[in-house]
């Protein structure tokens, strides 16, 4: 690759460029949302973090972000990752930015539905189990056990014993998790009831957002109060030393994923892996070979030119 042809030179910035965009499209697509919102639905928190400085600073983190993956597979590390908080508290945007950059081989998202009518009869942490990490992975929990703590208790979906037993064997579990040689870090996002209510009104006026709202979404707003008495005895009965909870404040999305990046990254400390330098091989030809021309039916309709 020769940096000093023009055409390569273009075709390389172009490439960063491509790069930077997915990200910036994953921003535009927020800003867009707020032009939906009407005027008395302004947001009540502050200027928000400057752009030129969060792309730099997400930037870093995920280089960051990328040597710790690498750590993590070469020192065969189990890493578990819990992201928990309100509906549109922003845990969504925060793993996005987590994954952005990294192996999906490496690092992989759990996000479970409800369970089936077999897994509501199995042991409750059943389900969860298959889905841990082996050596040289990391697993990240978009919502998690924690279920049993918050939606399954407000909704009713689970009776106050069976309650009890799950802050009585969330301990043990995570002990064993820890015992097991697992990292296990948990994060709870944290927003204001207005900012909540704010969030769902834009989802509400986005077209390509409703989906987003689910009607389970939707009665969490009546529950407001008793979705924070149960947070509140969650965060009491499982915050320990050797798996403590982390409070994320999420009402600025920006600072709230730089904050959240930042902090995780200080949680296991990494450093360089050694790595071989590479080198692309030549191109093996024949010639004796003949490509086959491609039938124009079979072409995609070149619609943007």
């Amino acid at each position: 690759m020769n940096i000093n042809d023009p055409s390569q030179l273009d075709r390389i910035k172009a490439e960063i460029a491509d790069s930077f965009d997915e990200e910036l499209e994953l921003q535009m697509e927020e800003e867009r949302l707020d032009d939906l919102v009407a005027a008395a639905m302004q947001p009540t928190t502050g200027p928000l973090l400057d752009r030129k400085i969060y792309f730099q600073e997400l930037f870093r983190l995920q280089h960051e972000l990328v040597r710790l993956q690498d750590w993590v597979q070469h020192q065969k590390l189990k890493v578990v990752v819990i992201f928990e908080g309100r509906d549109s508290a922003g845990k969504g945007g925060a793993i996005k930015r987590v994954t952005q950059r990294l192996n999906p081989r490496v690092c992989r998202v759990v996000a479970l539905p409800a369970p089936s009518e077999r897994e509501r009869h199995q042991w409750y942490f059943q389900r969860y189990v298959q889905h841990l990490p082996t050596a040289g992975e990391i697993v990240l929990f978009d919502r998690s056990w924690y279920n049993r703590a918050g939606v399954e208790r407000v909704m009713g979906f689970c009776s106050q014993d069976e309650l009890e037993d799950f802050f009585q064997s969330v301990p043990q579990f995570e002990n064993m998790l820890v015992r097991s040689g697992i990292i296990l870090i948990k994060y709870w996002f944290s927003i204001t009831d207005e900012e909540q209510e704010f969030r769902f009104n834009m989802r509400i006026q986005d077209p390509l957002k409703q989906w987003k709202l689910s009607p389970m979404d939707l009665e969490s707003r009546v529950h407001w109060e008793t979705y924070t008495k149960a947070k509140e005895e969650m965060l009491e009965r499982t915050h320990r030393p050797e798996t403590p909870w982390w409070v994320v404040d999420a009402v600025d999305k920006r600072k709230a994923r730089l904050n959240c990046i930042s902090h995780l990254l200080k949680q296991i400390p990494y450093g360089d892996v050694p790595k071989p330098s590479i080198e692309l091989p030549e191109r093996a030809r024949n010639a004796d070979y003949n490509r086959i021309p491609v039938p124009p039916e079979m072409y995609v309709p070149d619609m943007y030119r």
